[in-house]
């Protein structure tokens, strides 16, 4: 796509996830390089059509939003299937904690690569990953390795830099000054790169493996940066229970006492919490990232959102990592959001599409840390967007666009996706990715960590 020229999308109907949930069926959105010009409904103006510099036949299809893969760990790409039978905490400590200390940079690039291209064909535009393997002499390589092939792939990328100072693996612990230089290192390289679709955040990786004093350290250094800061939090019952016996606290009134709930603090999971908890998180604006796939993989549990969503708590949707889900599908994401609710809760009424699409959009963009620039169709706002074709048999005959969208359409029907103007997937490719070649390249890559870390593999 030319930046420079206006790109018209016609036909399709065009679900703006705008904050009054515009449909325009059919209508058009006029693209000015990395922006949104126009949208409306019917036909475009003459004068558009006539200057444009492409012209997209989304007939048949829905064009909505790009969505935010809020949670996800691209290296554990390489760990799918592994956790089919085990709870978090065994899963972690038999698989992903032994593999993970056998990266380098160039396991993690491929990593990295294989899981990008599995978001963009997912429906995810944006994603937010919380990588914190830095193990071995290259250590501080590794999370540049991750950012590079976000920026070749064209993706929109936050990478946080997970850390954790104590109960974890030896070789897996950074105190709070190596989590802030390393990651320092990577905001001047990457913060920002090209028009700002590049972040990097402190992403401490779970209350229990974080001391109070690098706490504190890490969100101030992230805060001083601009950024926000994001954690696991009260994933598992077991996890409460450890911070109770440690601290007497449970996640939220010890993140609370540190001074470093906000805006700017993204809070994955969010499961085991309390009635006091909710109004904290509320009170002080936080985002949760909720991740219903994974926490039914794993046998988490349920996290609150229909309270959630009344108290006005901003909720993002998450996959979270290829490890505990397996794949990252934001569409199998978006049905499961409001499946889990109505079945845990009795209700056929506790969520309708509408919801689980303003979540994983609007919601996605919250914890991008730019609500007024992402998540929806409107003049002025980035580019990101999807055309996502609604004619096959799995989805066809449509009498609702969103319920469409999040009960019917999977990957496969995803024509096209473009992040800040530009395709980065058209006709069901992604530009330069031979997906055969990425997956014999993935293949090789997890044979030779699996067989560096000395794990068998499960027949």
């Amino acid at each position: 796509m030319n930046d420079a020229a206006t790109t018209l999308v016609t036909g399709g109907a065009v679900v703006t996830v705008d904050d009054e949930f515009t449909i325009h069926d059919p209508g058009w959105v006029a693209i000015d390089g990395r922006r949104i010009a126009a949208v409306g409904a019917g036909e475009p103006p003459p004068e558009l059509a006539a200057t444009a510099g492409e012209v997209v036949d989304a007939t048949g299809c829905a064009v909505m939003p790009g969505m935010v893969n809020a949670h996800t760990h691209l290296f554990q790409t390489f760990f799918r299937g592994l956790g089919d039978d085990k709870p978090l905490l065994d899963w972690l400590r038999d698989y992903i904690w032994p593999g993970a200390q056998h990266f380098d940079p160039e396991i993690a690039y491929h990593a990295a690569k294989v899981g990008i291209v599995e978001n963009l064909r997912g429906g995810a535009t944006t994603v937010i990953d919380h990588q914190y393997v830095h193990t071995g002499e290259r250590a501080g390589e590794i999370d540049d390795a991750v950012c590079r092939a976000a920026d070749e792939l064209g993706v929109r990328f936050l990478l946080a830099h997970g850390w954790a100072d104590s109960r974890y693996p030896d070789a897996m612990i950074e105190s709070a000054d190596v989590a802030i230089e390393r990651a320092g290192e990577m905001h001047a390289k990457w913060d920002g790169h090209d028009d700002g679709r590049m972040r990097v955040e402190m992403a401490p990786l779970i209350p229990w493996g974080c001391s109070d004093d690098a706490m504190r350290a890490t969100v101030a250094a992230s805060r001083s940066w601009g950024r926000g800061t994001h954690i696991h939090c009260a994933e598992t019952k077991a996890e409460v229970d450890m911070s109770l016996e440690d601290r007497g606290l449970r996640h939220i009134p010890w993140l609370y006492g540190l001074g470093v709930l906000g805006p700017d603090m993204q809070l994955a999971h969010s499961i085991w919490l309390d009635d006091d908890e909710l109004d904290v998180i509320a009170e002080t604006g936080s985002i949760v990232v909720h991740c219903p796939v994974s926490n039914m993989y794993l046998a988490s549990g349920v996290a609150r959102i229909v309270e959630m969503r009344e108290r006005g708590i901003t909720i993002a949707l998450a996959s979270d990592g290829p490890g505990s889900n397996n794949r990252q599908d934001m569409f199998e994401v978006l049905k499961s959001t409001v499946l889990l609710q109505k079945v845990h809760r009795l209700d056929a009424m506790a969520l309708q599409p509408e919801d689980a699409l303003h979540m994983a959009c609007r919601g996605g963009a919250a914890a991008f840390g730019t609500p007024d620039d992402l998540g929806s169709i409107e003049p002025g706002r980035r580019a990101d967007l999807l055309v996502v074709e609604l004619t096959s048999p799995f989805v066809a005959p449509v009498h609702r666009v969103p319920s469409a969208l999040v009960f019917n359409a999977m990957p496969h029907d995803v024509r096209h996706v473009v992040v800040d103007g530009r395709f980065r997937l058209r006709d069901g490719v992604v530009p330069g990715i031979d997906d055969a070649v990425l997956a014999d390249e993935g293949r090789q890559h997890a044979r030779a960590l699996f067989g560096r870390a000395g794990l068998p593999l499960p027949r």
